[in-house]
């Protein structure tokens, strides 16, 4: 408890702590879900599981006024720092108190979406709160493609107002977000045997800061499976190398941290080849001064040679392939600073068994540019002779200025703070979108309180500004409930 320990408000971090105990990968939310259900049994709350896993409970609330919809996502992106050997399907998160943040030690700290889960269950049992009826709602492997929202209807919840707490950006109201999809490129590749005369070679990048695909893609910030496939492109012509295996990044939704690759090499030219990484290292620090200052290129012998390796013409696919494929934030809405409308993360490759797979994905605002560089991806596949397999997609939220949720968000926020917030249309995937598509006729909006570095080992909540989040949410829920009046816009 020491972490959080004289914390506010306090119902809301001893929830934090008790669910950072509790594994929650995506697809491994069981355990997650009893706690809520067990947590609305003690408060004798309706509450029940759909076949998704999402839970639902109702609270009832003051009368005369309509119900209000809360929603959060029970899973977390799970990613540690080297050397970590943290089992997310066992250990707790262990938090950790920094100056003015809360993070965890060298894993993904949860706060995306732990901290609206949180939030939503101290609502739940805080008896003095004054709100309209409510219906809490937990989903279920959002990162992973919002697959607990698709599962949601017109009858999971009765309520036609929805306010989500998946947003990270205080002070910000989110009113609108991007649509996504993924595209798979299959590589069915041939090997032949490990040459005589060669030793084995790891080459690895890693230091890298990542993000989240959504929130980080426009910061300028290196692709690890980028970078190496560059090096490999870069002295492949002088060494003539033979590629046992390519791998990197391990979320669709994560900018690659880092990735590898065992080749095997002439063992005369293993010195020049350590030379040609210091070089390496030089251009890789000039292109990402101020944005990855930590990154690194690396070569280690290794005393064991591989099982196998690919053919020369394949070798040079595999390169080519992931040279070939777009990467970044690939138009930007000249109108708002930082906004981008469309970008793609090449997020994972590697092989499985004789295939070599590369996943891509994909975001937009605009329906027909997701479809179109979806499209730029499997042409590029078809190209290098790849199966192109493309993932479900999600929609985009399309945003509403004229919204009641809005109006009166915005009321209450500027009679805390005395000034406006900031009005957002984001462009990471957000639940609402999905909902929203399912549900027609729905008022949503989006808010939450400060989170950095989402998605990596890095990512940290801002103590102070959890507390003002907390304050902001029950005074509005007040305010919803007819309680308090505020000026109107």
């Amino acid at each position: 408890m020491e972490a959080i320990s004289g914390l506010r408000p306090q119902g809301l971090w001893r929830h934090f702590q008790e669910i950072s105990r509790i594994p929650r990968e995506s697809g491994n939310e069981a355990a997650l879900a009893r706690h809520i259900m067990d947590a609305a049994h003690r408060c004798g709350l309706e509450c029940r599981c759909d076949d998704a896993g999402n839970v639902f409970v109702r609270k009832p609330g003051a009368r005369g006024c309509p119900a209000i919809a809360l929603q959060s996502h029970m899973d977390m992106v799970c990613e540690q720092a080297a050397p970590a050997r943290h089992d997310f399907g066992k250990d707790p998160i262990r938090l950790v108190r920094d100056g003015d943040w809360i993070r965890a030690d060298n894993t993904t700290l949860g706060a995306d979406n732990g901290l609206g889960v949180a939030a939503m269950l101290a609502v739940m049992e805080d008896t003095s709160l004054t709100h309209p009826t409510l219906e809490l709602i937990f989903t279920t492997a959002e990162e992973t493609g919002l697959n607990g929202a698709k599962r949601i209807s017109r009858g999971s919840f009765t309520a036609n107002t929805l306010i989500n707490l998946d947003s990270e950006d205080e002070g910000c109201l989110i009113i609108g977000c991007a649509g996504g999809m993924d595209t798979r490129l299959v590589l069915e590749a041939e090997f032949m045997s490990v040459p005589e005369d060669t030793c084995a070679a790891r080459l690895r990048v890693s230091g890298l800061k990542g993000g989240h695909s959504g929130v980080d893609i426009h910061r300028g910030r290196g692709n690890a499976i980028k970078l190496l496939n560059r090096f490999l492109l870069a002295v492949s012509p002088a060494y003539g190398f033979h590629l046992a295996s390519l791998k990197g990044g391990s979320k669709h939704n994560a900018i690659p941290r880092e990735s590898e690759a065992v080749i095997h090499i002439q063992a005369r030219d293993m010195e020049a080849l350590r030379q040609e990484a210091v070089h390496w290292n030089g251009i890789i620090s000039a292109e990402l001064d101020h944005f990855d200052d930590t990154a690194v290129l690396t070569i280690d012998e290794l005393d064991q040679a591989a099982p196998r390796v690919l053919t020369p013409d394949y070798t040079r696919r595999v390169m080519n392939l992931i040279q070939s494929l777009p990467h970044g934030p690939i138009k930007a809405d000249p109108r708002i600073e930082g906004a981008v409308v469309t970008s793609t993360n090449l997020a994972i490759c590697g092989f499985e068994g004789d295939d070599f797979t590369v996943l891509t994905s994909h975001r937009s605002t605009i329906v027909s540019a997701l479809h179109d560089i979806s499209s730029q991806a499997a042409a590029i596949g078809e190209l290098a002779e790849c199966t192109v397999i493309h993932g479900s997609s999600y929609p985009s939220w399309r945003p509403s200025l004229s919204s009641p949720i809005l109006d009166t968000c915005t009321r209450v926020y500027r009679a805390l703070h005395g000034t406006d917030p900031l009005v957002r249309v984001v462009h990471a995937g957000l639940e609402c979108a999905v909902i929203g598509d399912r549900i027609k006729g729905l008022d949503m909006i989006s808010f939450g309180p400060a989170v950095e570095e989402a998605h990596t080992p890095h990512e940290r909540a801002n103590i102070a500004s959890v507390e003002r989040f907390w304050q902001y949410l029950v005074t509005l829920l007040r305010v919803l409930a007819g309680k308090d009046a505020v000026p109107a816009s």
